[in-house]
């Protein structure tokens, strides 16, 4: 099924916005905490929690994992779940538990959804569910 408008690009710089902040120099990791708010491009990811993992050398973002009310938006469509991971380089984002997208009247529901922002493409997995609104009911 298609995610999203627009092709993502995750060469992009990433803003995150949050009520709190601890960095951990050991593991190389930041666990953004409150309100938190991720924005790369059109794509805007919110959560109670974020997880950043950086690269081994820790010259960029590795990943993310956000948990707690979890919403991923790319217009026109949005998701949202219990937790996610998006890996960045390759812009694919996981979500797992309860997922539920919205794209325009029409709804999908299901375990797992495996979205690619770069390719605009997403699949859901694991007791899928799909309400289909046929013109502007």
């Amino acid at each position: 099924m298609a995610f999203g408008a627009k092709k993502a690009d995750p060469s992009l710089p990433v803003e995150v916005t949050s009520e709190s902040l601890n960095v951990n120099q050991e593991d190389g990791s930041a666990e953004f905490i409150g309100n938190v708010i991720v924005i790369q491009g059109e794509m805007r990811l919110t959560a109670e929690r974020v997880l950043v993992i950086y690269n081994a050398d820790r010259s960029g973002i590795e990943r993310m994992e956000a948990t707690e009310d979890v919403v991923l938006v790319s217009p026109p469509d949005a998701a949202e779940g219990d937790w996610a991971e998006y890996t960045i380089d390759s812009g694919v984002i996981v979500m797992r538990g309860n997922v539920l997208l919205t794209q325009g009247p029409s709804t999908i529901s299901g375990d797992q959804m495996n979205a690619n922002l770069t390719t605009g493409t997403a699949t859901m997995t694991g007791n899928v569910k799909t309400i289909l609104q046929q013109g502007a009911n």
